[in-house]
């Protein structure tokens, strides 16, 4: 039987590698579907640095063996998990979803996966088509982080949990970034649980600091700053809410990686921060800009998810800048937080 290759028709080896792309693309969902199994039903911690059999493995788990193969077949195409001849195994990778490594990820993957995130993805066209804005308040009724609290209690919780993870990862660079030599005081909005005014402060013995956010946020800060931690002496924690006002004077505002909603509550909480502070006050954003960033992938994708959610957005050099100066501040400057952030610097007029 001979047959015969057809010039119109079919596909040529040239064509696999974009129909191939495309496949995979159109199914990657199955990749956090997949991540979030793992963690929900114990993979990452029950495994250790000795490999274990994906039977014994199932059985540790109560879980079906069969379809448990499958699941970590799935994960081990991304690094994530090994199949060894002795069993399964963790990657460097993988390791992250444990919750005691030292720079954990596994509330961040949890946060990014949660079951509203499956709700808002299917509204991307209606976005696009609107501009995204007030899609979220359209669905629900009221703005993203209020919906949160009020209805998705055990979300808040793994919100507030990714947030000390990202900060364990880059609180130590920062707090070598920043000159706050001649800082009195330091604001840390939206600062979360604070893991990150606790570095500073311990790499500053000088300053004092206040922990700025939501109630909820600051309801369990972290025990350095708590009465009687190391930190409590020099350390303030304050609910408040900064589109609203930053209830503190300080010599330095610092937001870290929250100025992610739409421009017009980004510039309020900016205005805010000028008139908490003095002239000549500077205000640091610490952010991962999509024009420079090095991870594009990631940071093009959480910029999606912003404009879901809060109708927020990953910033570009350019655009962060305007809205410094809409705020009514002074630019002045960039510069790179290695290896992943941005220093945005601006000041309050004199």
């Amino acid at each position: 039987m001979t047959i015969v290759e057809s010039n119109s028709s079919g596909i040529g080896d040239e064509q696999i590698a974009p129909v191939t792309t495309l496949r995979e693309l159109a199914l990657a969902a199955a990749a956090p579907a997949a991540l979030r199994a793992a963690i929900r039903i114990g993979v990452a911690e029950q495994l250790g640095d000795v490999p274990v059999p994906v039977e014994q493995l199932a059985k540790n788990l109560d879980v079906d063996a069969g379809v448990l193969e499958r699941l970590l077949r799935n994960l081990g195409c991304y690094g994530i998990f090994a199949d060894t001849a002795d069993g399964v195994m963790h990657t460097s990778a993988s390791a992250l979803l444990r919750e005691d490594h030292p720079q954990s990820l596994k509330y961040w993957v949890l946060w990014v996966t949660e079951p509203w995130t499956w709700q808002l993805w299917p509204h991307l066209e209606e976005a696009v088509r609107r501009g995204g804005q007030g899609l979220f308040e359209d669905k629900y009724g009221t703005e993203f982080f209020a919906h949160l609290h009020q209805e998705w209690a055990e979300s808040t919780e793994v919100f507030n949990r990714s947030q000390t993870e990202l900060s364990r990862i880059t609180s130590a660079t920062i707090a070598d970034t920043l000159d706050l030599s001649d800082a009195g005081t330091i604001a840390d909005v939206g600062g979360g649980r604070g893991y990150n005014l606790s570095v500073l402060l311990e790499k500053n013995p000088h300053l004092k600091g206040v922990l700025v956010d939501l109630p909820a946020a600051v309801a369990n800060p972290d025990p350095r700053l708590r009465p009687g931690g190391a930190l409590a002496s020099r350390a303030e924690v304050m609910a408040g809410d900064c589109l609203k006002k930053i209830p503190v004077e300080a010599d330095v505002y610092l937001f870290k990686s929250i100025l992610e909603w739409d421009d017009d509550r980004t510039v309020t909480a900016l205005r805010n921060a000028a008139a908490a502070g003095r002239p000549g006050g500077r205000v640091l954003i610490v952010t991962n800009l999509v024009d420079d960033s090095p991870e594009i992938r990631y940071a093009t994708g959480i910029d999606l998810l912003f404009l879901l959610n809060t109708n927020g957005k990953r910033h570009t050099m350019k655009g962060v800048t305007q809205l410094i100066e809409r705020a009514g501040l002074c630019f002045e400057g960039v510069s790179p937080i290695k290896p992943l952030l941005h220093l945005v610097e601006a000041s309050i007029p004199r």
